[in-house]
């Protein structure tokens, strides 16, 4: 059974604080939208799919156990809400996408010439449930895609996956993206070892991800980030697999910080460099990297560890959560639920899949 980051139920949401892994498994109860940006923006809950799934769920449970509203006041409060969300983590594009795509369901929904508040209201809540399952069927699929192409691609097996940050069950509704990827190696009997990055400052890699792994019995060991290219010549890393927050247009990929230069090493070393995501993570409005806002953290995150101040008191400190990837790094490719593809192939396969879908509209560029 693998881990749980959220626990649902109609009317009733819990998130497994992050912040306290691996030392304490401590679930909060989360009964609207407020707190849910506050669990989110302190990174009790993070991982760009786990972000979207409690935004939206929050909504629900808040709709669920909130006072009735009138039509238009509804709807209303579902549009604040859901711009409010976004606000909590700007980077990470699985939010936006979702709370832009709720928001035309639920202006369509309303338009509806029998619509009442309490049909939009139980409409909403089970777009939001429906986003849940559809996320753990995503990465279940994005981990068979991954291991195959893997396993077609690299020589001499079983497989030595390097990853970085976290990308498991606690990232995302269940099974993960790149974690999932070595999630399905492992059942496959395919995977001879993973290496780890603790993930510096916030240490995502040492708390959660070698907690997933050692839960799951899958062999690993963890490193911290500034030993990846001694492990690439010397461990025999056979391919390096990230997750993703945002991929835009070209392929450029923002991630976790230290995901750059990763990126580097691998093509210094000859190891091919793969990124899994959802669809939802794709962001085909933006032409290239540069125009992705990152994100800055605070300082204390980089100076302190456990709330005891590490650093030289009046240092400066500039701390930016994530940073890009160029495209022409990922050498092995950007793996989704619909396949694994060249960055260069990305943004017509995913126009492709969703004009069959019938999402694509003419002046959207995103998916």
């Amino acid at each position: 059974m693998s881990l749980e980051s959220v626990r649902y139920s109609r009317g009733s949401l819990a998130v497994l604080n992050q912040l306290l892994l691996p030392h304490e498994s401590c679930y909060e109860s989360v009964c609207g939208v407020q707190e849910a940006w506050e669990v989110i923006r302190a990174m009790k809950v993070r991982g760009a799919p786990a972000i979207a799934i409690v935004g939206c769920l929050s909504l629900a449970v808040e709709l669920e156990r909130g006072e009735v509203k009138e039509k238009d006041q509804l709807v209303v409060f579902i549009l604040d809400s859901l711009k409010f969300l976004v606000t909590s983590r700007p980077t990470a594009v699985n939010m936006a996408k979702a709370a832009e795509e709720l928001s035309a369901f639920v202006q369509q929904e309303a338009a509806q010439a029998d619509a009442t508040s309490e049909s939009i209201r139980k409409s909403v809540i089970q777009w939001a449930e429906d986003l849940l399952t559809k996320d753990v069927e995503d990465n279940k699929k994005i981990g068979d895609y991954g291991a195959r192409h893997l396993l077609q691609r690299v020589t001499g097996q079983p497989v030595t996956i390097l990853t970085h940050c976290n990308t498991g069950s606690l990232a995302t509704a269940g099974y993960g993206t790149a974690l999932g990827v070595i999630r399905s190696l492992h059942m496959m009997g395919r995977l001879a070892h993973v290496y780890c990055t603790e993930t510096r400052p916030y240490n995502q890699g040492a708390r959660l991800t070698a907690y997933e792994l050692v839960y799951e019995k899958i062999p690993a060991t963890l490193i911290a980030d500034s030993m990846v290219s001694v492990a690439m010549k010397e461990k025999g890393v056979s391919a390096v697999i990230v997750g993703a927050d945002r991929v835009v247009a070209n392929g450029d990929t923002a991630n976790k910080v230290g995901t750059y230069q990763l990126a580097i090493a691998a093509r210094h070393h000859g190891i091919p460099f793969y990124v899994a995501a959802p669809s939802t993570s794709c962001d085909l409005s933006l032409e290239d990297g540069r125009k992705i806002v990152i994100e800055e953290r605070p300082s204390q995150e980089l100076t302190d560890v456990n709330g005891k101040r590490i650093a030289a008191q009046g240092i400066g400190v500039w701390n930016p959560a994530f940073d890009v990837t160029p495209c022409d790094l990922i050498t092995g490719g950007i793996i989704t639920e619909h396949g694994v593809f060249t960055p260069q192939e990305l943004q017509a396969a995913l126009t492709k899949v969703m004009k069959e879908e019938g999402k694509w509209q003419k002046n959207e560029a995103s998916v």
